[in-house]
C-alpha cells in the first residue's frame, strides 16, 4: 500500500511540474517559435519580403499551443525523471543504483546533443536545399516561392528534433543492455549489416521523404553505433579485470584460511591429576 501512495505522490509532482511548465511555455511560446524559425530566417537572409503564413483562423493559436506543450515536455523532463528515479531507487541495491544513475544522466544530455546537431548543422543546410527549388519570374511563367505555414514548419522542425534526439539515445540504450549482459560487443559487430539496414529504415520513416534528410540522420546513427561497440567493449574489459581481481582476492583468502587451519587444529594437552581419596577416617 505504501508503494501506491509513493507512486501517487510522484505522479502528482510530475503532473504539477508539467502544468507549471506548460503555463510558462504559453507565455514564452512566441520567443521559442522565433528561436525555432531562426534557421529559416537565416536561409532567407537578404530577402526582406519573406514571411510566414497561416491559412486557418485557429492555426496560429494551436501552433503556439504546440510550442508550449513541447517546451513543457523539454523543461519538465528533469523533474519527471528525478521523480521516477526517487520512486525506483529505494528498490535497487547500491551497485545497481551506481550502475543505472550515469545512464539516467546521459539520457537528456544525448537528446540535447542530437537536437543541437540538427538545429545548428543539419537544418540550415536542409532549408537552403529546399529553398533552392524556387523558380524566379520569367517571361510567360509565374514565380514559384516558398511561403511556409506556421503549423507545417513547426511540425517539420519538431519531427526532426524528436528523430535526431531519439536516435542519439541509441548509445545509451545499447550501453545499458551491454552493462546488464544482454548484448555484447562481438554480437553488435556481427550484426552490423542488419543494424545499417535498420538505421536507414528508421531514418526513412521519421524524416521527410527526401534523400538528404535520411542520409543526414542515418550517417550519425551509424557513427554512434560504431562508438557504442567500443564503449561496450571497454565495459566488458573493465568487468573482466574486476572479476579477475575478485577471483584473485578469493584465492588469497582461501590460501590464508588453509594456512591457518593446521595451527588452529593443534591443541595443548592438559595434564590430569590422580584421584585422591578425601574421605578421612575418624579415629
Amino acid at each position: 500500500m505504501s508503494h501506491l501512495i509513493e507512486l501517487r505522490q510522484r505522479l502528482v509532482y510530475s503532473i504539477l511540474a508539467f502544468v507549471v511548465c506548460m503555463i510558462a511555455g504559453w507565455f514564452t511560446s512566441g520567443y521559442v517559435f522565433e528561436f525555432l524559425q531562426e534557421p529559416l530566417r537565416a536561409a532567407f537572409e537578404g530577402q526582406s519580403n519573406r514571411r510566414m503564413i497561416y491559412t486557418a483562423p485557429t492555426e496560429a493559436f494551436f501552433t503556439y499551443m504546440k510550442v508550449a506543450f513541447f517546451t513543457a515536455a523539454f523543461v519538465a523532463f528533469p523533474v519527471v525523471a528525478s521523480q521516477i528515479w526517487l520512486f525506483v531507487a529505494p528498490g535497487l541495491y547500491k551497485h545497481e543504483r551506481s550502475a543505472f544513475l550515469p545512464f539516467l544522466v546521459a539520457t537528456p544530455f544525448m537528446f540535447l546533443l542530437g537536437a543541437g546537431f540538427l538545429y545548428y548543422f543539419i537544418l540550415p543546410v536542409a532549408l537552403k536545399f529546399f529553398i533552392g527549388f524556387e523558380v524566379p519570374a520569367a517571361d510567360g511563367a509565374l514565380p514559384i516561392q516558398l511561403e511556409a505555414k506556421m503549423s507545417e514548419y513547426l511540425s517539420l522542425v519538431m519531427t526532426l528534433i524528436l528523430a535526431f534526439g531519439i536516435s542519439f539515445e541509441m548509445p545509451v540504450l545499447l550501453s545499458l543492455l551491454g552493462k546488464v549482459g544482454i548484448v555484447t560487443s562481438e554480437g553488435l559487430a556481427a550484426k552490423r549489416r542488419y543494424a545499417i539496414v535498420g538505421m536507414v529504415a528508421f531514418a526513412g520513416v521519421v524524416t521527410p521523404p527526401d534523400v538528404f534528410s535520411q542520409i543526414s540522420l542515418a550517417v550519425p546513427m551509424y557513427i554512434l553505433y560504431e562508438a557504442t561497440i567500443w564503449i561496450v567493449r571497454g565495459m566488458e574489459k573493465a568487468k573482466a579485470r574486476r572479476e579477475a581481481a575478485e577471483e584473485e582476492a578469493e584465492k588469497a583468502a582461501e590460501t590464508a584460511s588453509t594456512r591457518a587451519a593446521p595451527a588452529a587444529s593443534t591443541t595443548t594437552a592438559v595434564p590430569t591429576l590422580p584421584e585422591t581419596d578425601f574421605n578421612l577416617s575418624r579415629s
